[in-house]
């Protein structure tokens, strides 16, 4: 008989193998895709078996080295926490790269292809350290090289003005994010004395740390007002980096939120504040991406939507702890926590099915594109999945996570604490969310999908070839697994759960998640015959194809049709007061007028609005300092009077009884 294998060890030989690949595709990056490809796909294949196995019930992983970096000892954990992200990073980072083969093909991208595979590979094992280090100099390593990496994929074609202004914006903010940081672990390893992370609840002087840590978190993972570099950076990004971005990279800014306000003590206003810009997030997020005509800006948004819709979710399990109310604390955090995977897949497949449009058709700007569902059937169908996941609707896995933290704000209502009224605000708030995601991606399928061409590059466009689509296949895949069977997922939740605070861990599963599963089943049936019967039907009527309604014109154009910014007037309206619209309108004057046209742009509000006059305020202040240094000696030794004589008066003022 064969003496068994340690969970432990197969943990620890599992990253040890998802290194050794990632090490390879690093190296063969530049040189062979295909030993890069392979590279990869041992990396994230290993790395997505070992989080799986600890979700699935393995010890923790513990490993410390005799190495050092920096003066501190190498020492990585993988907990039910950390596995619950790099399940996410192997499962994107694997299918990125597979799409990447043929989106960023070297035939049509030759100055770049070379170094985008490299970058993929360093993005992918930094992204992976981050979430092993159980060492604060290692995790500011770790976490710069993961920011780096990110900025090379954001401008992989920064032959473009507009992708190098969004590169330097994202790696302006990052480093923002990145002081912030550094602040926190420094201040924290001189309280501490160490700079190994761990639990330490009982250190209640810790608490003021988490302020800054809410700051550098929250700016990574783009919550409203700090998602100022997200819309430009997701946006000029070829879109596997943009899916790689929204599905994994922002989730870094969770990860750390819910690692850290478990292993400290957190202020007692901390849930209010995250609860609170949770709401925000989710509904300007929605409002902002209802005013946008550029598909992967439209998309960059939402995933500011969806970052709000997890920070309810924890923020309400950080004032569960303060009330003690385990119950329904733990569904809001299980909630949040499912929503990072299904946020991870579904906007993933989104921004995927969006780069295949944008390979196609040559172009993001929705009113340009139109009549791609015959062109493209197989994407118009994934990316239609993908948009009724991201609106919660039944029986997606988008619906999963939402319904689980709606059922902790109900249960926070009926508990009738000092909770029970912020929660019923959330709760309608974030159903009004859900209503406004869902007209907007009525919205995009309509105007990018229905209807006829509205430029050459629609009429040109063809199907993405295999490799695109079989990534966009295998995550639509999954947002229909975890729909039809949440029970599957919920003892990883339960254990990540039971990880951020032990009190917990004796719970059980909410009765109501298997009866949803069957529910969903039931409906996947009905629609799946549904849709059988109409096909049918359809084929024997033999109907004849024809052009979308035409309003009664006897020459109807592609014109004719509804634009992005027509079809959400109503609607972006609503929100004029923090859209702030700008519009520019050439009227009809005569009864035949030669010309006419309307166009309206909504502008990133916080930073065209607040951050940039902000700056310009900073740089006057700046150039007037440098004109008074102009090296006349005379002038300074005026200065250095008039600074003693000024010190002095404040002196004699203070010493006044």
């Amino acid at each position: 008989m064969g003496v068994p294998v340690s969970p432990v060890i197969t943990a620890g030989t599992l990253l040890f193998i998802a290194g050794a690949g990632l090490l390879l595709a690093m190296v063969s990056g530049r040189a062979a895709p295909r030993l890069w490809l392979m590279g990869i796909a041992v990396g994230t294949g290993a790395a997505l078996a070992a989080a799986v196995g600890v979700l699935a019930g393995w010890a923790d992983w513990d490993w410390r080295s005799g190495f050092e970096i920096g003066g501190e000892q190498l020492h990585f954990r993988l907990d039910a926490i950390s596995a619950l992200f790099l399940a996410l990073l192997g499962v994107v980072g694997g299918l990125g790269a597979v799409y990447a083969q043929e989106y960023w093909a070297e035939e049509r991208h030759p100055r770049s292809a070379r170094a985008g595979r490299l970058g993929w590979a360093v993005l992918v094992a930094a992204i992976g350290l981050v979430l092993v280090s159980a060492n604060g100099l290692h995790f500011l390593i770790a976490w710069e090289a993961f920011t780096v990496a990110s900025y090379f994929l954001i401008t992989l074609d920064r032959q473009r003005r507009d992708v190098r202004a969004a590169g330097w914006l994202y790696l302006g903010a990052s480093h923002v994010a990145t002081l912030c940081l550094f602040a926190f672990f420094a201040i924290l390893a001189v309280r501490t004395g160490s700079w190994e992370l761990g639990s330490m609840q009982e250190q209640e002087e810790l608490a003021p740390l988490f302020w800054l840590a809410l700051a550098a978190f929250g700016l990574k993972a783009g919550m409203f007002p700090l998602h100022i570099w997200l819309p430009s950076a997701h946006a000029n990004a070829p879109s596997h980096v943009s899916a790689m971005l929204s599905g994994v990279s922002i989730k870094l800014g969770i990860y750390g939120l819910v690692r850290f306000s478990g292993w400290l003590p957190v202020p007692a206003a901390a849930g209010w504040v995250i609860a609170l810009l949770g709401v925000i997030s989710a509904v300007l997020g929605v409002a902002f991406a209802l005013g946008q005509h550029d598909l992967k800006r439209l998309l960059a948004y939402h995933s500011v939507e969806n970052i709000g819709i997890i920070l309810i979710g924890i923020g309400f399990a950080l004032l569960a702890v303060a009330q003690g109310q385990a119950a329904w604390g733990r569904i809001a955090l299980a909630g949040g926590l499912l929503h990072v995977w299904n946020h991870g897949l579904f906007k993933s497949l989104l921004f995927l099915g969006a780069g295949s449009v944008v390979h196609a058709a040559g172009t993001r700007e929705m009113s340009r594109l139109g009549g791609l569902w015959t062109r493209m059937p197989w994407t118009a169908g994934l990316f239609a999945l993908g948009a009724a996941a991201i609106s919660g609707l039944p029986p997606l896995n988008g619906f999963v996570s939402e319904w689980l933290v709606y059922l902790g704000l109900f249960d926070a209502v009926e508990s009738r604490g000092t909770a029970a009224l912020a929660a019923a605000f959330a709760a309608v708030m974030l159903a009004a969310t859900g209503a406004l995601a869902l007209a907007c991606f009525i919205k995009v399928c309509g105007v990018v999908f229905l209807g006829t061409p509205r430029s050459a590059g629609a009429v040109r466009a063809l199907e993405a070839g295999q490799r695109m689509r079989v990534p966009m296949i295998v995550l639509a895949l999954g947002c229909v697994a975890i729909g039809l069977a949440p029970v599957l997922v919920w003892p990883a939740l339960a254990r990540a759960a039971a990880a951020w605070n032990p009190a917990w861990g004796s719970l059980g599963m909410p009765p109501a998640l298997g009866a949803l599963g069957r529910i969903h089943a039931a409906v996947a049936i009905l629609a799946a015959v549904a849709a059988a019967w109409l096909w049918a039907r359809t084929r024997r009527a033999g109907l004849r194809r024809g052009l979308t309604w035409d309003c009664g014109y006897a020459g109807p154009t592609a014109r004719m049709q509804y634009t992005a910014g027509s079809f959400a007037g109503t609607l972006t309206e609503w929100f004029a007061w923090i859209l702030r619209p700008q519009r520019h309108e050439l009227r009809a004057v005569a009864t035949f007028p030669e010309r006419a046209g309307f166009e309206e742009h909504t502008p990133e509000v916080v930073l065209e609005h607040v951050i940039q006059p902000a700056g310009g305020v900073v740089l006057q202040v700046a150039n007037t300092a440098r004109r008074i240094h102009h090296g006349r000696v005379q002038a300074y030794l005026l200065y250095l009077v008039a600074g003693v004589v000024g010190l002095g008066l404040l002196v004699l003022l203070g010493a006044r009884p």
